[in-house]
């Protein structure tokens, strides 16, 4: 590789012997923060390093980027050294370089960007500092743990002046056009008709009633070698190690554990509600109200019985929003959680998801040529490569990190009505909420929980 430092020589060895060790202090070396980065002409490779390398690196992300031309992993990264050796055959084979801190990645000059698949507890310390060291980010979804580190991340890419798309494929999914106009990139069609008003205004909209987070009780189990289990948990109070809660789903792992993600409505629900904020046109804004129905949230606890991840909610607790124009949204339909929604407006409705556009007013809608229509979105056939072309020309990809952050936010107060009704045991008190300022007008609350305590040496890094 270029330009490599005899220290990275060193961890290339030890992580071969699987004794490397993580004594080093946390900090970023210096000398790339506030980094320009390597401008990439249109005919340059584009070289990337991984941070996280578990089942979403593993299970198509890397193949999504190394089946692109001019386009290179150089280096991955994760706290598991022998995830860290698979993805490093995945991302190209042993000419790739395998760390265990990812720091490493981000003290090399010549890689231009990180592909993040780390929990999401840890998107927004790798995706701000990935600014800071003048990297282009591509970060999983769901993009954020909080609001306020959602806010966060997207001062550092416009400080920065960096790309990030976020990993919500569905704004660029083909589906299976072989199988008619129904199945023909059915997200992009279905919000070209919402955006061009064939449903005329919309005033419901039915999405899935997702999973909250659970409450961990596992017992402590020890650390197997090779993982540094203080760096996993990373700005979180320590947790003991527990076999099923280090992969993102298991019993049931770390994505339904409320100090690492906010369970399903910020895993599958990151994909149904990026679709709501995209075809309501609100990707810079959001609800104006949240609030649930019925009786007071109670969360699961997570034991040494726990089973699966559940992925729908108490339907006890119904989750409301209201959006601008008195358009009410409910997360009640108990259904295949395949991130979508039905619409239902003043002229039809329309229902689609990953099945495709599934229910239709009016079948010849999906006859209309797109092209045609007078609202305009653009369409993006390949979200990894958007992703590339985006880091060429420099503009902002399909994704961007304001979409990112404003669809993830939709999640979190979905979670923050739950807790606070856990909290004051009410329900059917509208929490108001406004956009741009990202807090709540009338909800001490709501306020309390839109950021977290981190932990001490994991703070959120000031932009300098």
């Amino acid at each position: 590789m270029k330009n490599k430092p005899n220290r990275r020589n060193f961890l290339k060895k030890s992580i071969a012997a699987g004794a490397l060790s993580m004594s080093l202090p946390y900090y970023i070396p210096s000398k790339v923060l506030a980094s320009p980065g390597r401008r990439v002409g249109a005919n340059d490779k584009v070289i990337l390093g991984g941070i996280g390398t578990g089942s979403r690196f593993r299970g198509g992300l890397a193949r999504s980027f190394t089946n692109l031309d001019g386009v290179e992993f150089a280096a991955v990264a994760d706290v598991d050294l022998k995830r860290a050796q698979d993805g490093q055959q995945l991302a190209g084979g042993p000419n790739i370089d395998a760390y265990q801190d990812y720091r490493y990645i981000l003290d090399r000059q010549d890689i231009d960007a990180v592909v993040i698949a780390s929990p999401d507890h840890w998107h927004a310390q790798h995706s701000i500092e990935a600014a800071m060291a003048g990297k282009d980010i591509y970060c999983e979804k769901a993009l954020t743990l909080t609001v306020e580190e959602g806010r966060a991340m997207v001062d550092a890419t416009r400080r920065f002046r960096r790309v990030l798309q976020t990993g919500s494929q569905q704004r660029s999914w083909p589906g299976r056009p072989n199988e008619g106009p129904a199945n023909d990139f059915p997200f992009y069609r279905a919000v070209m008709l919402i955006r061009n008003g064939y449903l005329g205004k919309i005033n419901r909209v039915v999405g899935v009633n997702y999973a909250g987070a659970w409450e961990n009780a596992l017992p402590g189990q020890p650390v197997p070698e090779g993982v540094d289990w203080d760096m996993w948990l990373g700005p979180v109070q320590p947790h003991p190690y527990n076999e099923n809660l280090k992969p993102g789903r298991a019993n049931p792992g770390w994505l339904s554990i409320k100090d690492f993600c906010g369970g399903e409505i910020c895993g599958w629900g990151a994909h149904g509600l990026d679709q709501i904020q995209w075809a309501l046109d609100a990707d810079e804004s959001g609800p104006e109200e949240v609030w649930v129905e019925g009786i007071p949230y109670k969360p699961w606890v997570a034991n040494s019985e726990s089973g699966y991840g559940r992925f729908f909610g108490a339907k006890e607790t119904i989750i409301h929003y209201t959006y601008p124009g008195n358009i009410h949204v409910e997360l009640s339909e108990d259904a295949n959680p395949n991130g979508g929604a039905l619409f239902i407006g003043e002229k039809g409705k329309i229902k689609f998801d990953r099945a495709g556009i599934t229910e239709i007013s009016d079948p010849s809608w999906l006859e209309i040529p797109l092209e045609e229509m007078k609202i305009q979105i653009p369409k993006i056939t390949n979200h990894s490569q958007d992703f590339i072309d985006s880091i060429k020309d420099r503009s902002k990809p399909i994704a961007d990190v304001e979409i990112g952050h404003r669809s993830a936010t939709v999640g979190h107060l979905g979670n923050i009505a739950r807790w606070v009704s856990e909290r004051t045991q009410e329900v059917g008190v509208k929490m108001k909420w406004d956009p741009k300022t990202e807090k709540f007008t009338n909800s001490q609350w709501g306020n309390f929980y839109l950021s977290r305590p981190r932990r001490k040496g994991y703070e959120l890094p000031k932009l300098v």
